[in-house]
């Protein structure tokens, strides 16, 4: 990477460079950024601008919006003790933002202390007629069936206790839509859900001055990883070259999957270097990445890209298959967080633990959307790459 004085906000998106660590109060050059090495022994309490996001995406005091990330914080240490505690009755769980808890589904029919050693984690219970791993099975039987173009996602919906599938309202009708319900409908209980428009990627053509780019592809770099960095797998096949946003070479993409799943690795060298930052494009201050700890359904999440920056919403499924026109991919997370073409592949965290890479969604952050994202651990662990973080 060549060397300059200050570092523009565009290499910050290049691995998220910033002002990350503990001391600095703004761009580092490329002679000094190397050397911020200094590492929190401890998490960090929530920073005021980021504090200052939520009360303005959720409509929270300062007060609760604090009160809220340590709910979020309990709730996702609790989700898997409760996980354990149920055992085969397991339907699934949730965040209640309402009541500040955990929520987790227990099938009818569970005894008694099976309920009570879910309850001693801290979750509430609500009983349902179906457990995980038989929602789990109707949706692996729906993933093998072909689904039309009007049929744009499905997902294990635990409140529910159904596999929903959502249809493009306009071509409910549609004689291969319906024919593909009815099969839906033979695998197990099944939900219909209308939704707005077919999800699409948000990948986009050359525009200067943005993260990085293979050919006249512009994406979004995801989180830093030990050798490298993770983002969208539509972006570029393997053994493609990626340059940064001031166009010099960065490296290559070393694996890529799409459609199926979506996500990608790419090696790094020729002095461009890693740290584990999302970029705040100026909304909040850039956050440091110290885990991947998966955040509850319900949870409030954040997602940086380098079209429309740092916006946040909310976890609304997880386990989702999606239906893009170039075929489905499997394993999703749905979120209520907007996105536009240019923002793949980019960053999606809760609080300051990495949550997944940006796929695609409908809509866009003028008049709101949903977005997809791959979740950030399967990725870690198909190509067995580390999580850079502080």
């Amino acid at each position: 990477m060549r060397r300059t004085t200050t570092l523009s906000t565009g290499l910050a998106s290049l691995l998220l460079i910033g002002a990350w660590a503990t001391v600095a109060a703004g761009p580092a050059s490329a002679a000094d950024a190397p050397e911020a090495t200094s590492t929190p022994t401890s998490r960090a309490p929530a920073s005021d601008a980021l504090i200052d996001a939520m009360r303005r995406d959720f409509g929270l005091t300062k007060a609760g919006a604090e009160a809220r990330l340590a709910a979020e914080k309990t709730a996702t240490a609790a989700e898997p003790k409760a996980r354990r505690a149920a055992g085969a009755a397991y339907g699934g769980s949730w965040f209640d933002a309402g009541s500040g808890k955990l929520t987790v589904a227990v099938k009818t029919g569970a005894s008694p202390a099976t309920l009570d050693s879910v309850r001693e984690t801290g979750a509430s219970v609500r009983t349902v007629k179906y457990s995980a791993r038989q929602l789990d099975a109707a949706k692996t039987r729906i993933d093998k069936l072909k689904a039309p173009e009007g049929v744009s996602n499905w997902y294990v919906d635990a409140e529910s206790s159904s596999v929903v599938v959502g249809v493009v309202a306009a071509q409910r009708a549609d004689n291969d839509v319906r024919a593909f319900l009815a099969r839906a409908r033979s695998t197990g209980p099944v939900t219909v859900e209308e939704t707005t428009a077919a999800p699409e990627t948000f990948a986009a053509g050359t525009v200067g001055g943005d993260p990085f780019y293979t050919g006249n592809v512009r994406c979004s770099i995801g989180f830093s990883v030990h050798g490298g960095f993770v983002t969208a797998g539509h972006c570029g096949g393997a053994g493609q070259g990626v340059s940064g946003w001031d166009r010099s070479y960065i490296g290559n993409i070393q694996g890529s999957s799409f459609p199926d799943n979506d996500y990608a690795w790419v090696n790094v060298g020729s002095g461009w270097w890693t740290v584990p930052v999302v970029l705040g494009w100026g909304t909040v201050s850039d956050q440091l990445v110290r885990g991947s700890n998966e955040a509850p359904v319900g949870a409030s999440i954040c997602r940086s890209g380098s079209t429309s920056h740092w916006h946040c919403g909310n976890v609304l499924a997880k386990n989702e298959t999606v239906n893009y026109s170039q075929g489905a991919v499997h394993q999703m997370t749905k979120t209520s967080v907007c996105a536009e073409p240019g923002d793949s592949g980019g960053s999606f965290i809760s609080g300051d633990q990495a949550q997944g890479v940006t796929s695609g969604g409908w809509g866009n952050c003028s008049t709101g959307g949903e977005t997809w994202y791959q979740p950030i651990n399967e990725i870690l662990n198909r190509y067995g790459l580390t999580l850079h973080t502080a």
